[in-house]
């Protein structure tokens, strides 16, 4: 009977949850996603194929075992859905929500590449976990057993809140130190809420709250405390600080008033949506209403500020890539989302600066080509001489990627080595770096990239730190 539940895909068609109307999302910041219905899910957990070799896992950064929660899922057993999916995946439900399936799982899916339409396994973790939330399946952290050691990690980012979960089940001591007031990183201050609400992440910060992991915020490493200190604090550290520091635009203009910082725009817009009081965003220097605005870049971040823009009022949202739609890092599904809530897309333009002096009023752009492609395979944009023209834009948002801080310099440890990037040098297995009992692990090793990798690094790292306290324990007892 179960083997009935499944292999739907032959006369099942792919189906993702309904989408609220454009026109009515681009008025709120609340997800654009309705939610399955029990049915629904069943159904379409069911069209997945069951292959021998599932490629949806493989090419999922922390291996989820996938196929085994959409069996369960298509047969009603979601308690043990759940149990299965979160056994790999410390947030399940918020990689549901923001990994770009399009590019790992689903992108790999065997029913996708044999021309069926790929199994919606985003949307069916989504909703396993959810449930579970609202069923009681997900428990509180109560380690066995209390352990003496302690660990510290600088950043609660998602690699070190994943960390302090699979370290906190283990009875260890963990103290988190973030330069925010809230804890989550870019989870909480970065995405906006029409892809991942704020509820879903305090949630699990609250859990790991209340299961005894130690909170502090409002804390610069190098200014509040030193890396010493935390070093003199705990048996080991983790380095999980993510990269923050914005790429700039070297161009004519680009300290006018009205050029702005992606990261900045985004916290003033996540910040005012939790209540806070917001000078930068009450005042229009970070708020998009009535303006025009031109957004610089390809990725997901140029995603998230283009269709923040729209949600704010603004007057009209440009995109400027420099590349074509085929050869853009972000989302296509981003993309289509945008699209469909008025974002227009400048393919192949490059802006050559701003216009307008103290006050920017617009972008100076020139159109580009794509020529011969570069040591990667990609072909590379050369400009197209006498095509320059000028984009009316009073609020230009550059959203070029991120790179990370001068960690050794900011912290005063030198010893502490980084490659020729900036990023901490780390044992890709172990995650250790050249100090002794201090680790790193997410964007600060692998530069800027993906939710789901940081939490896969967070938790190799948390067991190889319990790895390294079992062994420094069982010599000091000697």
């Amino acid at each position: 009977m179960a083997t009935q539940k499944m292999l739907k895909f032959v006369t099942l068609g792919k189906e993702m949850p309904e989408k609220r109307d454009p026109s009515a999302r681009a008025q709120d910041f609340h997800e654009i996603y309705r939610e399955y219905a029990d049915q629904k899910a069943a159904e379409q957990a069911g069209r997945c194929s069951q292959c021998g070799v599932p490629y949806c896992q493989s090419h999922c950064p922390l291996h989820n075992n996938i196929p085994d929660w959409l069996k369960l899922t298509a047969e009603g057993r979601l308690q043990e859905a759940y149990e299965i999916s979160q056994a790999t995946n410390t947030f399940p439900e918020i990689c549901g929500r923001i990994c770009p399936q399009d590019r790992l799982c689903e992108g790999n899916c065997v029913i996708e590449q044999s021309g069926h339409g790929t199994v919606t396994i985003g949307a069916v973790e989504k909703y396993i976990t959810d449930t579970a939330w609202e069923e009681g399946w997900v428990k509180p952290i109560r380690p066995h057993a209390e352990r003496p050691e302690s660990v510290g990690i600088i950043g609660a980012g998602p690699g070190g809140l994943a960390a302090a979960d699979v370290l906190r089940r283990q009875g260890v001591q963990v103290t988190v130190y973030d330069r925010y007031d809230r804890a989550g990183g870019l989870l909480t201050y970065g995405i906006p809420g029409f892809k991942l609400e704020k509820p879903v992440v305090m949630q699990r910060i609250d859990q790991l709250a209340q299961g005894g992991v130690q909170f502090v915020a409002n804390c610069n490493v190098g200014d509040d405390i030193t890396f010493d200190a935390i070093r003199g604090q705990h048996d080991a550290v983790l380095i999980a600080t993510g990269v923050y520091k914005s790429r700039d635009i070297e161009a004519p203009g680009v300290g006018a008033r009205g050029v702005v910082k992606a990261l900045d725009y985004l916290t003033a817009s996540n910040r005012h949506g939790f209540g806070d009081d917001v000078p930068e965003y009450d005042s229009g220097e970070l708020n998009a209403l009535g303006k025009r605005v031109v957004v610089i870049g390809g990725g997901d971040t140029a995603m998230d500020c283009v269709r923040t823009a729209i949600r704010q009022g603004a007057l009209s949202v440009k995109c400027l890539y420099r590349r074509d739609r085929a050869n853009m890092p972000g989302s296509q599904r981003e993309v289509q989302n945008a699209e469909e809530e008025g974002v227009e897309f400048v393919w192949l333009s490059a802006p050559k600066g701003f216009t307008g002096g103290i006050e920017v009023d617009g972008v100076m752009v020139q159109k580009m080509r794509l020529g011969a492609p570069d040591a990667t395979g990609r072909q590379t944009p050369e400009i197209i001489e006498g095509a320059d023209y000028v984009e009316p834009a009073d609020l230009v948002i550059q959203a070029l990627g991120f790179e990370p801080e001068a960690l050794p310099t900011l912290w005063g440890v030198p010893e502490l080595k980084v490659t020729r990037w900036g990023t901490i040098k780390a044992d890709f297995r172990t995650h250790e770096t050249s100090l002794p009992g201090v680790y790193a692990a997410g964007d600060i090793v692998r530069g800027a990239s993906l939710v789901v990798w940081a939490i896969r690094d967070g938790r190799e790292a948390a067991d190889a730190i319990l790895g390294y306290l079992n062994q420094t324990g069982a010599v000091a007892a000697e």
